[in-house]
This record gives C-alpha cells, sequence and structure tokens, in this order.
C-alpha cells in the first residue's frame, strides 16, 4: 500500500532527523527507536520465513541497543547530572554509550548479525539498512567527546580485519556487501577522533559506492556470485563497469574508493600510528581479494547458458537507471 510506504519513509526520514537535531540523550535515544520501528514493517513485507527471521535478529539486537544506550545515558545522568550529548564526561557511561552504539551499526565483535539479517533482505531494503540506518549512530559517535581512544582504535581495527577475513567465505552477494560494510565501518571509526571530517568523507563515498552496487546487482537480479556469469545477456554495457564498482569499493586507486582510505592511512602516520595504519591496509587487501573474485565471476568468465535471445536491458525502469548511472560515474571518477 502505497500510503503505508509513504508513512514508513517519513517515520525513517523522522528518526534520524530527530536524533540529528538532538542535544538532549532521551531524544537521541527516540528518534533511534522511530527508525528502528520504521523499517522493521519493510524488513518483514515479503513474508517469507527468511525475511521475518531476518526482521526478528535485527529487531532483538537493535532493541539490546537501544536498552544499552538508554541505559548509559540515565547512568551518566545519575553520575553527573546532565543529559547533554557533548558533556559527557564520566568513562563509564562514555564505553557504554560506544558498545551500544557499535553494536548499533555492526561494529565488530557485535557484527554477527549484519550478515545475516542482510541475507535475509530484498536489495532494496538492504540498501536503506546500509546506508541511511548508520547515519543516525554516525551523529552521536561524533558529537560524544573524549572517549577512550583505546577502545575505539580496537573496534576499528577488528572491524577491519573482520570485514576482510569474513567476505573471503562467502557466495553469497548480500552477506559479502555485509562483511565489506563492516570493514568500511571500521575505517571510518578508526579515524574518527583524530579527524571527524575524514570519517565523514569516508561515510559519504561508502554510501555513493554502496548505493551504486546494490542498485547494479538489482538490475541483475542477482543475488550469489553464480548468478553474475549471465549477467553479460541481461545488461551488457553495465556489466563492463561493473567490476570497477567493485574494484572502487576495496579501494583501488585511481577509483573514488581509494581516495578516504588514502586520506585515512595519511592521517594515521601523522598520528605517529603506522602500525595501526599497516595493518588496516593489508585488511583492505583481503576485502579486495573478494571484490577481485566477483569482477572475475561477473566479466571474465563466459556463461554456460547464453542467453542472446533475451535482452530484458532494453526495457529497464528509468527510476532505476538514472540513479544507477549518476551513482556508477561518481565511484568510478570522483578521486
Amino acid at each position: 500500500n502505497p500510503y503505508i510506504l509513504a508513512t514508513l519513509l517519513f517515520g525513517l526520514g523522522l528518526g534520524t532527523t530527530i536524533t540529528f537535531a538532538s542535544s538532549h540523550w532521551l531524544l537521541a535515544w527516540m528518534g533511534l527507536e522511530i527508525n528502528t520501528l520504521a523499517i522493521i514493517p519493510l524488513m518483514a513485507q515479503h513474508h517469507h520465513p527468511r525475511a521475518v527471521e531476518a526482521t526478528t535478529k535485527y529487531f532483538l539486537t537493535q532493541a539490546t541497543a537501544a536498552a544499552m544506550l538508554l541505559f548509559a545515558s540515565t547512568t551518566n545522568a545519575w553520575l553527573t547530572g546532565q543529559w547533554d550529548i557533548q558533556q559527557m564526561s564520566h568513562p563509564f557511561p562514555l564505553t557504554l554509550i560506544t558498545l551500544a552504539l557499535a553494536l548499533k551499526i555492526g561494529l565488530a565483535p557485535m557484527h554477527t548479525w549484519l550478515p545475516e539479517v542482510l541475507q535475509g533482505l530484498d536489495l532494496t531494503t538492504g540498501l536503506v539498512l546500509s546506508t541511511w540506518q548508520k547515519l543516525a549512530p554516525f551523529a552521536l559517535l561524533l558529537q560524544i567527546q573524549n572517549v577512550n581512544p583505546t577502545i575505539l582504535v580496537t573496534l576499528g581495527l577488528a572491524s577491519t580485519l573482520v570485514g576482510g577475513w569474513g567476505g573471503l567465505n562467502q557466495t553469497q552477494l548480500r552477506k559479502v556487501l555485509a562483511y565489506s560494510s563492516i570493514a568500511h565501518l571500521g575505517w571510518m571509526i578508526l579515524i574518527l577522533q583524530y579527524s571527524p571530517s575524514l570519517t565523514l568523507l569516508a561515510l559519504l563515498t561508502y554510501f555513493v559506492m554502496t548505493f551504486s552496487t546494490f542498485l547494479v546487482f538489482k538490475l541483475n537480479k542477482s543475488t550469489s556470485i553464480n548468478a553474475l556469469a549471465i549477467s553479460w545477456t541481461k545488461a551488457p554495457i553495465l556489466t563492463s563497469l561493473t567490476p570497477l564498482v567493485l574494484l572502487s569499493l576495496g579501494g583501488l586507486p585511481p577509483l573514488t574508493g581509494f581516495m578516504p582510505k588514502w586520506l585515512i592511512l595519511q592521517e594515521l602516520a601523522k598520528q605517529d600510528l603506522a602500525p595501526l595504519a599497516t595493518l588496516a591496509a593489508l585488511s583492505a587487501l583481503l576485502s579486495l581479494y573478494f571484490y577481485l573474485r566477483i569482477s572475475y565471476a561477473m566479466t571474465l568468465t563466459m556463461s554456460p547458458n547464453n542467453l542472446t535471445g533475451v535482452t530484458p536491458w532494453r526495457f529497464s525502469s528509468p527510476q532505476l537507471t538514472l540513479p544507477l548511472a549518476i551513482a556508477t560515474t561518481t565511484t568510478v571518477s570522483l578521486l
């Protein structure tokens, strides 16, 4: 129903906006809750057991994270007598809130729900989950000052490594994208306390690249690496561009995805964190391997059943192709 859909999308926007605009922890928590409640019907709209399972898992983790956040902010109010987001000073609620937000966006070692949930979803909803749903917790993470740097660096490094290792073993595209999301979030968290503007840049480029990737897979109607082998007959022009999009996600120069990684490594080196920068760069190589594998499956293998008569790409809908064109061009050539 379009009315219900519009209401839910409005709820998604409203929840994120409330969290953006709030300086009080209760209001921020409320925004996060509205956000979660709005996306749950969207996730379960295809009444498929897998989708319902994913929705349940998502609901439980988000509810846990929100409860942790509320508990931590209440504890902070109890210990210091204030509810202001910017003025957090006590280490205990600070740590708790950081962990709650990490669980909310799926940073390792609190990441295990993300691949499972994303795997059960439709690609469009998966795209919303990978991009829009990360904005509100990120706004809060950027606002809380004087967090223990060790916590953030540990979370970030663990996420980049887990995102690299986890994706190697997957054949399902949505799970690969989930691990890629974990790895990218790790890069953002690594640099969060040294240069917040770089975190925002990384988030923005990640959004553009993910948008492009999800739309490509949606146009091809493919959910596993094997299904990509016949994408040549479905959309020839697009198929020749997709490897560039994937390699951009992996962070290969001269593509857009290289920019945030380059600047983050430079900033880490400036902060005398050369070992950390080295580990992060090596974990990016792991990610690059599985992106290469997908590119290989997509363009360098001939499909066993060549469907020359079928050319659905001529009739694809304009509301999908225009954003796809913009996102792909941006992803490939913004550096």
